[in-house]
């Protein structure tokens, strides 16, 4: 798939990510980030990023508390406490919790992005209070990782695409065309390879909670703290 056509934002793959500076955003939206809004939502303290199921697991096993969620090729990984899954975590009790997040697209585009001098985890929940919070950081033209896309796979990274022109356009001030995004994620090839993977690994409502665009009016921003990358929620100015 080649990258879309777009007047401001520039869109890279993760693998490009590493020598972008400014304003910069990793978007996933089936499911990592859906995921990671929602657990920030339900009033999680902080979610950590790391790029290795193994990484994940020594993070939790070294903080006693803390909970392990995401994924590997779609599934939950042994020894973690939730899958990457959006609707898992809007009823679990996650109230001043410390997550760590590991994923096969999103966490790894947020360790790709290095050099960048803000750097913000978005999806369609939290699209136009992303888009504020670009406004606000002044730092000009952002750059969209997506996550999702990979030159080996054609058609891969739709998803993300999409969401992430719902964000440029909702920066710009244009129409969102929230209905139409919505159901272009829904209908995606990563929509329906998402739901065959099954139970215990994927709800079946993941997919309508990942299109409930601007559910949430916070952004998720990443922070390089002592302990890794640290996934903020910030409100808008």
């Amino acid at each position: 798939m080649a990258m879309p056509d777009q007047r401001d934002a520039r869109f890279v793959t993760s693998e490009a990510a590493s020598a972008i500076a400014g304003a910069v955003v990793v978007v996933d939206v089936l499911r990592a980030f859906t995921t990671a809004a929602y657990a920030l939502a339900g009033g999680a303290r902080h979610i950590y990023l790391v790029s290795g199921v193994d990484e994940a697991l020594a993070f939790k096993s070294a903080r006693p508390g803390v909970l392990a969620m995401g994924e590997e090729h779609g599934r939950r990984p042994a020894g973690f406490d939730f899958a990457n899954s959006p609707t898992e975590l809007a009823t679990a009790d996650v109230r001043d919790r410390i997550i760590v997040q590991r994923t096969s697209a999103g966490t790894q585009g947020v360790v790709a992005a290095r050099s960048a001098t803000r750097l913000w985890c978005a999806s369609l929940v939290c699209a136009s209070a992303t888009a504020a919070a670009l406004r606000s950081a002044g730092l000009g033209t952002p750059t969209y990782v997506i996550s999702g896309w990979s030159a080996h796979a054609p058609g891969s990274g739709e998803d993300d695409v999409a969401t992430a022109h719902l964000i440029e356009r909702a920066r710009l001030g244009m129409p969102l065309e929230a209905t139409a995004t919505a159901r272009s994620v829904a209908t995606s090839d990563e929509a329906a390879r998402t739901l065959v993977i099954g139970p215990g690994h994927v709800d079946p409502g993941d997919i309508e909670r990942a299109v409930a665009v601007d559910a949430f009016d916070f952004a998720m921003e990443v922070r390089r703290v002592r302990d890794g990358l640290r996934l903020d929620r910030v409100a808008p100015r």
